[in-house]
């Protein structure tokens, strides 16, 4: 019986004819149930009356120009818990493998596997009755060369559009910023990773300069992504505002970025324009304790520090005398701090919508762990596809506008009194709301770029 299965190791190369891949590595996980391909810009659509799919693939890892359009049919969609840990909505398709001079059809889901080690995983349902597995051995079907892969993709290479752009953030590793780096290597641009830390300015009416380590100058910049941690903000800002006296585009500016970071004053700044926020007090070491609780309804309720970061310095209090403790635990810090309702009918739920030059382009959402809090903020939890409502997208985009970002994650809840909005992020992630939307939202980010550098010359 053995001898009419084909023999793989724990990676193996495969091709997919109907989707015109002619070799791409695969991970052979037998722990794994189903098969997943790499997929970006996955888009449903109806072709001889039936469902059909359409992405787009760069097939060799770590080569971001190579980009092959596939369509394929579509069987189904299912909700698929990813290694990361968020659940997805991911679509799944039927087509023919040929490993190893065999070929028959498969099922794989499709979805961005940007932060895993490999392009493809087949897994077991693939494998049943036609494969053993040696864990121990690798590529046991053989390899291509690099000049096979350059030979047999030498058509699907994008054209480049050339612009020089920074990243400007603080953590070369962090999935973020691989991402907008590879999505910008991917539409042909020259990608540099600039460190906050390690860049230092001139500050010149007629020769104003940005250094970097080793005296590098970098004033031939066509756009720089700011990706400024909270803890960065004061000096990230100021870097982002000597570049934009060099005339370098900014994805978002620093007045934006300076704004989004004050919690107060963005606020403020959201209330002008009309966006509904939960009822919230401010106060510097208040001394009415009891009216600062009632300005609010009264407890439950959520007690942050002005200066804290995502997450730190906030405090659920769920009764009067808890509210008082906390309230005057942060009085003797001498603390600015906001008191805010507690929006109970969210279930521990809030959205994620990610807007990019006034457009929603993807939106999650976003439930806290069993025994946690979400305290009218993101703390951590699971991701999964939703449908923002047509009131919700338009607070997104008036948030954005109103906070001049022309990135911004805006944190929505849902509550009795209708969709209210908790934060506009500045330095949104990507890693929870690519992998749960399968969306490139990198791409769509260095598109903007694209747009709006065209206008700004």
């Amino acid at each position: 019986m053995s001898q009419n299965k084909v023999i793989l190791g724990s990676e193996e190369w495969c091709s997919f004819p109907e989707l015109g891949i002619p070799t791409i590595k695969a991970r052979v996980d037998s722990g794994a149930k189903t098969s997943a391909l790499h997929a970006v810009n996955i888009a449903p659509f109806i072709k001889n009356e039936a469902n059909w799919v359409k992405f787009d693939i760069n097939p060799i890892q770590n080569n971001q120009k190579t980009v092959i359009h596939c369509e394929a049919p579509l069987i189904d969609k299912r909700i698929v818990k990813s290694s990361s840990g968020f659940r997805e909505q991911r679509y799944v398709i039927q087509t023919t493998l040929e490993i190893g001079g065999d070929k028959w059809e498969i099922e794989m889901t499709l979805t961005n596997r940007d932060s895993m080690g490999y392009r493809m995983l087949l897994g077991r349902e693939a494998m049943s009755g036609r494969v053993l597995v040696d864990p121990e051995q690798q590529y046991l079907l053989g390899q291509p060369t690099a000049e096979n892969l350059k030979e047999l993709y030498k058509n699907s290479e994008k054209a480049t559009t050339g612009l020089r752009i920074g990243v400007l953030a603080s953590n070369p590793e962090l999935y973020s910023n691989k991402r907008i780096m590879e999505a910008g290597e991917m539409r042909g641009h020259e990608m540099h990773f600039l460190n906050i830390k390690e860049c230092y300015m001139k500050l010149d009416a007629e020769k104003p300069e940005i250094h970097y380590r080793g005296g590098i100058i970098l004033n031939q910049f066509d756009a720089i992504i700011p990706r400024i941690r909270p803890s960065a903000t004061f000096y990230g800002c100021t870097l982002t505002r000597q570049f934009e006296a060099l005339n370098v585009y900014c994805l978002n500016s620093s007045m934006a970025i300076t704004q989004s970071r004050d919690k107060l004053y963005s606020l403020q700044l959201l209330l002008h324009s009309g966006i509904g926020i939960p009822t919230t007090g401010f106060a510097n070491s208040p001394l009415d304790t009891n009216d600062l609780i009632k300005m609010v309804g009264g407890p439950p309720l959520i007690v942050k520090l002005l200066e804290g970061t995502q997450g730190k310095g906030v405090v659920l209090a769920e009764t009067k005398k808890a509210a008082e403790s906390v309230i005057n635990a942060f009085k003797s810090l001498n603390a600015n701090i906001l008191v805010q309702e507690f929006i109970k009918e969210a279930n521990g739920k809030d959205l994620r919508l990610f807007v990019i030059d006034g457009k929603v382009v993807a939106t999650i959402q976003r439930e806290a762990m069993p025994g946690e809090f979400r305290a009218n903020i993101h703390l951590g939890g699971t991701a999964s596809v939703i449908k923002a409502t047509t009131e919700e997208k338009r607070i997104a985009i008036k948030a954005a506008k109103a906070m001049d970002l022309k990135v911004a994650g805006v944190d929505i809840i849902r509550s009795a009194k209708g969709p209210l909005l908790l934060e506009v992020n500045s330095s949104p992630g990507l890693e929870g709301i690519e992998g749960a939307t399968n969306k490139d939202i990198a791409g769509e980010m260095i598109k903007a770029i694209e747009k709006n550098f065209i206008k700004s010359k």
